[in-house]
């Protein structure tokens, strides 16, 4: 049997708003993904090894502090360096469109904006993670 989609969510840094995090974590849920969220404050370091650990297939950031150019390719790098090269990781929040499309250069994945359809979230999760699963 083939397992479910395994999705970590998680907010890094001094960001303390999580009830859209929790929102996109229920509604994956929902959609049939088994899903891990780490709660507030967490660091690029904490979100890779815990991605490690639960052997997740993608990490969802949400982030709305601005530190998206610090924080994404922080933990691009970090899952590089753990060798964990077929790992989605995606976010959302206030991400201008001209930072996105560097993110997504780097390596991120598609970054959703406030209002995005979890439907659409969950449907580019799951059709990632079928194209890249080994």
């Amino acid at each position: 049997m083939k397992r479910p989609v395994r999705v970590l969510v998680a907010k890094v840094g001094l960001d303390g708003h999580d009830r859209g995090a929790k929102v996109i974590a229920t509604a994956l849920r929902d959609a049939g993904m088994e899903v891990i969220y780490t709660g507030l404050r967490q660091t690029p370091e904490m979100v890779v090894n815990t991605a490690l650990q639960e052997d997740v297939d993608a990490i969802g950031i949400s982030i709305l502090s601005g530190a998206h150019n610090t924080v994404f390719p922080k933990i691009i790098s970090l899952l590089k360096e753990k060798g964990l090269n077929d790992v989605l990781l995606t976010g959302g929040g206030i991400i201008p469109e001209e930072d996105a499309t560097a993110l997504q250069q780097l390596g991120v994945g598609k970054l959703f904006h406030p209002g995005t359809g979890t439907q659409e979230i969950a449907s580019y999760i799951r059709e990632w993670v079928q194209t890249h699963r080994s």
